[in-house]
């Protein structure tokens, strides 16, 4: 089974806990109904496929759920360790990378394609000369 949609299944039953309802399909559905705009309502089995890890909803659903159980959306279907990971990886940029390091990239981002390529590949080939030490 794909780890993703285990791993929601998991968020979405914690989610149902904490907002204060069983994570049953039967649960699910009416309540995910009743605050869903969408043409189609969910069907039983639908939602017992979201709970079992076998399918995953799509973004409109998922809003829906986020909204109904008062979870930011990416937290609900991505886990709220993944913004700290991406914060920290940001931070990490963020404190090592100074002034004369920005304006590099400044200009190197405004070069045509091309050369962006060979500037690429010269200091892919200093890195692979020099690589760091651990």
């Amino acid at each position: 089974m794909d780890k993703a949609k285990q791993n929601f299944a998991i968020r979405l039953k914690e989610a149902m806990l904490a907002a204060g309802f069983e994570p049953r399909p039967a649960v699910l559905e009416r309540h995910f109904n009743l605050h869903y705009a969408g043409e189609k309502p969910m069907t039983l089995q639908g939602v017992r496929r979201w709970l079992l890890g076998e399918t995953l909803p799509s973004q409109d659903k998922l809003i829906a759920l986020a909204q109904w159980l008062r979870v930011p959306p990416d937290q609900l279907r991505y886990g709220a360790e993944i913004k700290s990971e991406i914060q920290q990886a940001r931070q990490r940029w963020d404190d090592a990378i100074h002034f004369q390091e920005r304006e590099t990239f400044e200009a190197f981002l405004a070069l045509p394609a091309p050369q962006r390529k060979i500037v690429r590949e010269v200091i892919l080939t200093f890195a692979k000369a020099y690589p760091e030490k651990t």
